[in-house]
């Protein structure tokens, strides 16, 4: 969470210069963009430092704010979206209330993804896909192609390393890779429920995502 936060900060700040020629009013507006992503980012680290020290003599209470969740989803692309990330996003099936842990993986999932296209990507637009079935969440974010050159990495991440990770814990499949267009896809189907002998997937769990967009 800490690493998205910054990631925002440093690609608006970088962003904010050359958005228009004189900007005295959209510079305010960038620079309250860029405060309201760095408290967010602080508070996500103090939450996170409670955590782990609950239960020190005189420590207070952790905060135990509960974890995001795909009902926050529209916000999240908000951010992004602010961030100069063109992204839509589409929903097959009826929006429910999941696991979670499937929430929360999901979420993990998209915001990464997204955070990974502004950093890679410059210039690229981005989709989020999201279908409900019967016993199966499947999502897929794909970015199109960079318009511009990206800057310096500081050196190779674990984004994919975890969303793969997470994906494996519930016990779902992941797929992450170039597309042929020059951009990137990110897939995954996550179990929404435990798995029986019985069970089997129907074909709502695999089916292709439709034209609903999700309230923004």
């Amino acid at each position: 969470m800490v690493a998205h936060h910054m990631s925002l900060i440093s690609i608006q700040a970088d962003a904010a210069p050359y958005r228009v020629p004189d900007p005295p009013r959209e510079l305010v507006t960038e620079l309250a963009a860029i405060r309201a992503n760095a408290l967010e980012g602080l508070a996500e680290l103090r939450r996170m430092l409670g955590l782990l020290r609950a239960g020190a003599p005189g420590d207070a209470p952790a905060d135990t704010t509960p974890q995001p969740s795909l009902a926050g989803l529209d916000a999240l692309l908000s951010q992004v979206r602010a961030a100069g990330l063109p992204v839509t996003a589409r929903v097959e099936g009826a929006r429910r209330p999941l696991p979670p842990g499937v929430e929360l993986s999901a979420y993990r999932m998209v915001q990464e993804a997204l955070s990974n296209t502004l950093r890679h990507a410059p210039g690229a637009d981005a989709s989020v896909e999201l279908a409900y079935g019967h016993a199966t969440l499947a999502l897929r974010v794909t970015n199109g192609r960079a318009t511009r050159p990206a800057p310096p990495s500081p050196g190779a991440g674990h984004g994919v390393t975890g969303m793969r990770e997470r994906a494996a814990m519930l016990g779902g499949d992941f797929a992450a890779g170039p597309t042929p267009d020059g951009g990137y896809e990110v897939a995954a189907a996550l179990p929404t429920a435990p798995a029986t002998p019985s069970a089997s997937a129907s074909p709502a769990d695999t089916a292709s995502l439709t034209d609903k967009d999700i309230p923004a």
